[in-house]
């Protein structure tokens, strides 16, 4: 634990140290650390130095990490450790040193429209694009949501979301703003349910902040076990919200009131809110909602008219949260914020409408980006790194299944007639981008099918997708009681059967949440309890059966060993 004179002495130090390696007030500082107490520390560090923080994932690949501080404009890294490949011309700061630094007497004080951070997201060049968001954009969000709803001094946050995804922007500066506290995960412990269920408990978190799915998980992995009392307040965005989430919120958490929120990282972690009270006759999902305050909505037409109630149309941002643009890239900024009837607005190429009473209806994207477990994604960024791997011609991603199931399944065809290698096209992806965008599958074709008109035939393909999805060969049938348990929960929660022992939970369509809903299914049957990253390393049914034969012949030795003693 840690007070707030401890992190602020902390924060100055960091501040101390970034002088010392030259940083001025508006320069971009990289923040390369895992979750814990130090990033947080770093973070307000950069900010007191009156620079701004570019978050960069620990697992980033190291040529998409060049590219991000290139693109930033980073000079100067705060790190743990300076191993791996680092650009020239980027100085690492070691965090542990930087605490050791003489500290700064006080924040330094920059103009609210002064840059706090520039987030990367997913661009379809094939280059990351940074969003630069100021202090006046975010502040606008954060006191609105604290106002709004309450958050004051006794309320804590479990910080989930990793520091380069914006909700992480709330989940530091909403509690901290308002004398709350936050409970931070290890960065081995982002994806793992149960223990997150631990730490809600155990430091009587009142504040939920993730994607749908992760609340999802959250309440998978609370299982039988003890209501979630604590909680009175959980905050989802960044994906479709399933109306059964209501229901099942209020049956583990029974004081948590649910409020669903959108926007985009281009104005400012959330513009949007809906708290969800009643029922939602003719919604496919929850609404959208309104505005947040200083924030306002346009439903565009294709001549940039306004739409009248339920017609769709391009959904625009407006208001105080809207950032500055995207860093060095003045054409797409050009593209993207536009000004309008005398006021700036960000297109956000999603479809939308409004309909009666001013509630806004998201519909999806008007384009090739996607949302899968809450990133957003552009498809052209995978295309790229895949075209530009030895041996490819073309590249072709697309999602197929249903949200918030839907994975990313990639074709490619080959520029020497020799069909690519798909495990060594996967290994180059891993080299290149991060986790969440690497396809779940890659198909080599002979050639890709086209429309009347010429263009790739995306349909077609999704139906080759969907038509893969089992696999060509089911394979073998499990053997023995252990791989028959295992196939029989794989069917179960992905509502498929004949699941072979050497088939793969991912690829039969399994992600995160049914990858936790499966985990506690086993660990009713055998009372063994498997992480997220066991089942990411052993996904087939033959493996896995195998990792719960190991733990219980562990188990059972450990058992024996303590009763000798």
């Amino acid at each position: 634990t840690q007070d707030y004179a401890g992190l602020a002495a902390r924060a100055l130090a960091v501040a101390g140290a970034l002088r010392e390696a030259g940083v001025r007030p508006a320069d971009m500082v990289a923040v390369v650390l895992p979750k814990g107490p130090d990033q947080i520390a770093a973070v307000l560090g950069v900010l007191a130095a009156g620079a701004a923080y570019v978050p960069v994932g620990v697992d980033q690949p190291s040529a998409r990490r060049a590219r991000i501080l290139a693109n930033a404009g980073a000079r100067v890294a705060l790190t743990r450790g300076a191993s791996g490949d680092w650009p020239a011309g980027v100085q690492l700061v070691d965090v542990a040193d930087a605490f050791g630094a003489e500290p700064l007497a006080g924040p330094v004080e920059v103009p609210e429209d002064t840059l706090a951070y520039t987030i990367f997201t997913s661009g379809s060049t094939g280059e990351p694009k940074g969003v630069e968001i100021t202090h006046r954009a975010a502040a606008n969000t954060v006191e609105d949501i604290n106002e709004r709803f309450g958050v004051g001094g006794e309320d804590r946050v479990l910080a989930v979301s990793a520091l380069d995804f914006d909700l992480s922007v709330y989940d530091i500066f909403g509690p901290l703003s308002a004398g709350g506290a936050l409970v931070l995960v290890a960065e081995e412990d982002r994806r793992e349910a149960h223990r997150w269920v631990g730490s809600v408990r155990e430091h009587r978190v009142t504040l939920w902040n993730t994607v749908p799915a992760l609340l999802d998980m959250l309440l998978v992995a609370a299982g039988d076990g003890p209501a979630l009392a604590g909680l009175r307040l959980a905050l989802v965005s960044g994906d479709w919200v399933g109306l059964d989430l209501p229901d099942r919120l209020a049956e583990r958490a029974p004081r948590c009131r649910l409020v669903a929120l959108g926007g985009a990282t281009e104005a400012a972690i959330w513009s949007n809110y809906h708290v969800v009270e009643g029922l939602l006759e003719n919604w496919p999902s929850i609404p959208y909602g309104t505005p947040l305050r200083n924030q306002r909505y346009r439903v565009a037409d294709a001549h940039t008219r306004d739409c009248p109630d339920w017609v769709p149309g391009e959904l625009w941002i407006g208001g105080a949260g809207v950032a500055e643009g995207y860093r060095g890239d003045p054409v797409r900024t050009a593209e993207r914020f536009v000004t309008h009837a005398g006021e700036r607005w960000y297109r956000t190429g999603d479809l939308g409408r409004y309909r009666p009473g001013a509630v806004l209806e998201f519909l999806g994207r008007a384009d090739h980006q996607v949302k899968v477990g809450g990133h957003r994604i552009e498809l052209g960024e995978i295309e790229a790194a895949l075209g530009s791997a030895p041996g490819v011609a073309r590249a072709v991603a697309l999602t197929v299944g249903q949200r918030p199931r839907h994975r990313i399944v990639a074709f490619v065809v080959s520029d020497t007639g020799i069909a690519p290698d798909t495990e060594a096209l996967r290994a180059t992806l891993v080299e290149r981008l991060p986790h969440y965008m690497i396809p779940d599958r890659i198909e080599a074709v002979e050639r890709l099918p086209l429309t009347a008109n010429g263009k790739v035939d995306r349909a077609a393909l999704t139906d080759l997708a969907v038509g893969a999805g089992a696999g060509p060969d089911r394979g073998e049938p499990p053997r023995g009681e252990l791989e028959q348990l295992v196939a029989g929960v794989f069917g179960a929660v992905l509502e498929t059967d004949r699941v072979g022992r050497g088939e793969s939970f991912f690829l039969l369509g399994g992600d995160s949440l049914t990858a936790t809903r499966a985990a506690e299914e086993l660990y009713r049957a055998t009372g063994l309890r498997l992480t997220l990253r066991q089942f990411f390393a052993a996904p087939t049914v033959s493996a896995l059966a195998a990792l719960v034969q190991e733990q219980r012949n562990t188990t059972a030795l450990t058992a024996m060993e303590e009763g000798t003693l």
